[in-house]
């Protein structure tokens, strides 16, 4: 039986992007895998501490540290919820990973979690593609494919970006309408098929 570990940080619970499409990729995944087993957190509405010097000197030890990389160890893939907020991740989600990321547990040189699929849906508001104006604001997925392949050592990391997202409620990205639904229905479609795959894999 493969474990799914389900993180949503978008702080609306309605509308949003990345949790539509996480929503998607965990349909799937017990689609084909029903008798998988997902451990979710959603960050927005349980977020967790800013990391102390008491989290910091227990590491592995302190609770709560412990906990998040139990849930870590018993993932055989990992799927993120990660919309851009001001050009970066949610500070909830950062939050989890000062917390989650214990070097000499999980993370350094050679780490338990090197093997493990991870899955980012990287919404944002704009367009931060290669070639657009504000391709240099993207530290979204620069950040988390460069803290989890640095941190974890992962060697299968997936984004799947819906763009354009604000463009159906704000006025001025009207003429981009078409644009952000055909992002939006590939995101789904690339969510679909990558976890049917991921789970037909990790189940067999």
């Amino acid at each position: 039986m493969a474990t799914l570990l389900h993180i949503d940080s978008a702080v609306f619970p309605e509308g949003s992007a990345s949790r539509e499409i996480t929503a998607t990729f965990v349909r799937s995944w017990l689609e084909q895998h029903p008798e998988g087993k997902v451990i979710y957190r959603d960050l927005a509405t349980s977020p967790l501490p800013h990391l102390d010097i008491t989290a910091v000197t227990g590491g592995a030890e302190n609770e709560l540290r412990a906990e998040l990389a139990a849930e870590l160890a018993e993932a055989d893939a990992v799927l993120i919820g990660a919309p851009m907020y001001n050009f970066s991740i949610p500070s909830t989600l950062k939050a989890w990973l000062d917390q989650a990321i214990i070097v000499g547990h999980n993370a350094g040189p050679v780490s338990p979690l090197a093997d493990t699929p991870f899955t980012i849906v990287a919404s944002r508001g704009g367009s931060y593609a290669p070639g657009t104006p504000r391709e240099d604001f993207e530290f979204v997925q620069n950040y988390l494919e460069k803290v989890i392949r640095g941190m974890f050592g992962v060697t299968e990391i997936d984004f799947i970006v819906p763009e354009l997202t604000l463009a159906r409620t704000n006025p001025t990205m009207a003429e981009l309408i078409p644009l952000a639904d055909a992002s939006r229905a590939k995101a789904q479609e690339e969510a679909a098929q990558k976890a049917k795959t991921l789970a037909s894999r990790l189940a067999a």
